[in-house]
């Protein structure tokens, strides 16, 4: 079934089904990687920009 698409391909289709692969490779990747989160680090995560301890954080320009 795919020996004839292949076939039939001029060589501008190429380029879509690269990019075609490409988005779904890209897109399973990070879903996979998503799941591998561990929960813990998603909350820590998501707390940071309520934390307000910003002593350590704080920008000190280079005396000279």
């Amino acid at each position: 079934m795919f020996s004839q698409y292949l076939d039939k391909f001029s060589g501008g289709q190429i380029y879509l089904i690269s990019s075609l692969g490409i988005f779904f490779v890209f897109f399973i990747v990070v879903t996979i990687l998503m799941f591998r989160l561990k929960k813990a680090h998603v909350n820590y995560m998501s707390d940071l920009p309520l934390e307000e301890d910003n002593t350590s954080n704080t920008f000190k320009p280079l005396q000279s």
